[in-house]
């Protein structure tokens, strides 16, 4: 599982590299934000939840079923919308209010 950045969508705001835990994201020369070790990321996703530009796509591994399937967020305050890709380009969708998601 890994994280990819991709430097024509990130706007260099830095919040990915505010959260995550790992202090594996870096800012480059041209201010973009950048994997220090894509290896050791933990897969937490906290990067690509907090993205607001569709920057960062989070590779699901073929040990979990991925294999080449990936996810990224679009945000609809108080909405979350996880994007799922799938290898044949389909896609499914989750949402998730933000606000009562801690709610039981």
């Amino acid at each position: 599982m890994s994280i990819r950045i991709d430097p024509e969508k990130c706007t260099g705001c830095g919040k990915c590299r505010q959260v995550c835990p790992g202090s594996l994201i870096y800012k480059d020369e041209k201010n973009k934000s950048c994997m220090k070790y894509p290896r050791d990321c933990w897969g937490c996703t906290a990067c690509v939840k907090e993205c607001r530009f569709e920057a960062i796509r989070y590779y699901l591994g073929a040990d979990i079923g991925g294999k080449g399937a990936y996810l990224y967020t679009k945000q609809d305050e108080p909405f979350l919308h996880w994007h799922i890709v799938k290898p044949n380009k389909e896609e499914k969708i989750i949402t998730v209010n933000q606000q009562e998601s801690n709610n039981y």
